[in-house]
């Protein structure tokens, strides 16, 4: 049994030595596989970062990273809404240098835009500031008609039904076209200066008939005037940064000279009739092209985006300075002394929506109320002056040709009776 067992260990001796060299060769053999696999790895590993960074190079050639950046500003500040008029900004550049620098880390949230979204503006006040040192050219066209019907009765009445005296029936048709060349600069990216040069062109017929004086006719009396109008400077700053379901707020001052011709500077047909005489017209030869006071306006605009909308609205209080001394040209030669003239003040609110139908073209509706206070003269409340309600329905769109040029366009409908019938608006914003 003993000599068995030497001779089997003695066999499996043999047998592992005889094997041994076929495993180290194997081994080899796989170390070598493995070392090539490797450097096919490595080699894989370089051509991947190769891939990535001509990838990073070219989504900064076509501007992709600006364009994500700017995406993402713009869904915070008010999604759909805030592309549908995007201008230059501040903000556009320092993208643009973000994106040169490479990528953001993965994980870290785009900055929120701090500028409130734009949409096709239908009020005379805008809510998106220019940006600093860029300077805004905006010619602008207004049209506006109005008419009005007017039955005077000068006389008294001994029953209901019996007048003694003059019965006048007027029917005024009022035509106004103004061109305006506004200029807005940006003194920081939160506040911008804004003035206004407006050149007027009116006319109005009054189509008269003095129905107790045996007149078959109606008489027409016609009068027109242009020229330069009220000068106007605005300064605006932004109150806050708004963002996402979170209002950006505006405030604001402008200030209205007298630059233009004022009805008291007119002459006015008062030959025979200015305070008691009962014939006349006691219309202007002349229009004005001006109120003929100065007035200081405060206000208040806001900004909500709620994606895929944005709301917006104005509040405002406008003074007018009162004026000493007043006297009226007459026809003929002469003045009509008035006293010290104060005219109503106003106080407006404003309200609408707009919503972005592409990234060119936007669209937006609103409502204009405003209340005029009464015109007293010499402190006393001048005859025939009562406190006004105007109210107009606007409607607005805007389409943007480039980064650096829109149009604008705003159509008005009076609600109430005195608001002019129909205005029409067209705006052309450059950037400079």
């Amino acid at each position: 049994m003993g000599v068995c067992g030497a001779a089997t260990a003695q066999s499996v001796t043999s047998a592992d030595d005889s094997s041994s060299p076929a495993i180290r060769q194997r081994l080899t053999e796989q170390s070598e596989r493995i070392e090539v696999m490797r450097g096919q790895i490595e080699a894989l590993q370089r051509q991947l970062a190769q891939q990535e960074a001509d990838y990073r190079a070219l989504r900064h050639a076509v501007g992709m990273d600006v364009l994500a950046r700017q995406r993402g500003g713009n869904i915070a500040a008010g999604g759909a809404g805030a592309a549908a008029l995007s201008m230059p900004s501040a903000d556009s550049y320092t993208d643009v240098q973000a994106a040169q620098q490479g990528p953001s880390p993965v994980g870290q949230a785009p900055a929120e835009s701090s500028r409130p979204p734009e949409v096709a503006p239908i009020f005379q006040q805008p809510g998106v500031l220019t940006p600093k040192g860029k300077i805004v050219i905006e010619p602008t066209y207004q049209f506006g008609y109005s008419t009005a019907d007017r039955v005077s009765l000068i006389g008294y009445t001994i029953i209901p039904a019996i007048l003694i005296g003059l019965i006048d029936v007027r029917q005024v048709r009022s035509t106004t076209q103004t061109a305006i060349l506004t200029a807005r600069y940006g003194l920081t990216n939160r506040m911008e200066l804004e003035v206004r040069v407006p050149y007027v062109d009116t006319h109005t017929d009054t189509v008269s008939r003095e129905v107790l004086t045996g007149s078959a006719e109606n008489n027409v009396f016609g009068s027109s005037g242009k020229g330069l109008g009220d000068i106007e400077a605005t300064l605006r700053y932004q109150i806050n940064n708004g963002g996402a379901d979170s209002a950006y707020y505006i405030g604001w001052l402008r200030f209205k000279s007298r630059t233009g011709k004022d009805p008291f500077e007119v002459v006015t047909d008062c030959q025979t009739r200015c305070v008691q005489n009962l014939t006349g017209t006691g219309l202007p030869i002349r229009q004005p092209t001006g109120t003929g006071f100065y007035t200081v306006q405060p206000g208040l605009t806001w900004l909500f985006p709620s994606d895929p909308v944005v709301f917006f609205g104005n509040f405002s209080y406008l003074y007018n300075v009162e004026r000493h001394n007043v006297s009226e040209n007459i026809l003929l030669g002469g003045k009509q002394f008035l006293g010290n003239v104060k005219m109503g003040n106003e106080a407006d609110v404003s309200i609408g929506m707009g919503m972005a139908l592409n990234d060119k073209a936007s669209l937006s509706i609103g409502y204009d109320q405003t209340f005029v206070g009464e015109t007293r003269e010499s402190g006393r409340k001048l005859p025939g002056s009562t406190k006004v309600w105007l109210g107009s329905l606007l409607v607005g769109g805007s389409y943007r040709f480039n980064e650096k040029r829109t149009l604008n366009f705003t159509l008005g409908v009076g609600i109430t009776r005195d608001t002019p019938d129909a205005t029409l608006i067209v705006r052309v914003p450059m950037m400079f």
